[in-house]
C-alpha cells in the first residue's frame, strides 16, 4: 500500500508534468495548492525528488521547480522508489534491498516468497511502464 507521502509525491510530479517544459519555474506554493499537498510535507518531498534528479530548483523571487527531464522519461516506479524504497512487499524478493526473512525455513520453496515475487514483478512492470506523460494523458482522456 502506498503511503500518504508517496501519493503526495506522485500528485506533485503529475502536476509538474502538466507544466510547459520551458516555462518559468513553478513556485512551491502553487504546487502545494494545485496538487493538494500540505506545504510542510511538500517541501521535504520536493527536496528528495530534486536530490534524486527528477526536479531542478531555482532560488529567488521568481524561483520554483521544473522537471529535470522530459515527462516521458520519468516513470511512476522511479518516483515511488525514491519515496518508499523497494517495491517488494517482503524483503526476500527485493531486487535492491534483499534480506532473508528470519522465520523462513526454505526460501526456494516458500509459497509466500513465490507469490510476492510475482506481485513485485507485476507492480514493477506497471509502474515502470507508466511515465508521467502516460499518466497525465490518461487523466486528460478521462476528464
Amino acid at each position: 500500500m502506498l503511503t500518504q507521502r508517496s501519493r503526495y509525491a506522485l500528485r506533485a510530479m503529475l502536476f509538474m508534468a502538466t507544466q510547459p517544459p520551458e516555462g518559468a519555474p513553478v513556485p512551491m506554493t502553487r504546487i502545494a495548492a494545485e496538487a493538494n499537498v500540505p506545504r510542510k510535507f511538500l517541501e521535504l518531498i520536493l527536496a528528495d525528488l530534486r536530490e534524486a534528479g527528477f526536479l531542478i530548483s531555482t532560488r529567488g523571487k521568481m524561483g520554483g521547480y521544473r522537471l529535470s527531464r522530459p515527462k516521458h522519461l520519468i516513470s511512476l516506479g522511479e518516483i515511488v522508489r525514491v519515496i518508499e524504497g523497494p517495491l517488494a512487499l517482503v524483503p526476500c524478493v527485493s531486487r535492491t534491498a534483499y534480506r532473508p526473512c528470519g522465520d523462513c525455513k526454505d526460501e526456494a520453496t516458500c509459497a509466500i516468497r513465490l507469490a510476492m515475487a510475482r506481485v513485485r514483478d507485476e507492480t514493477a512492470r506497471i509502474l515502470d511502464g507508466t511515465s508521467l506523460a502516460d499518466a497525465t494523458a490518461q487523466e486528460l482522456a478521462a476528464a
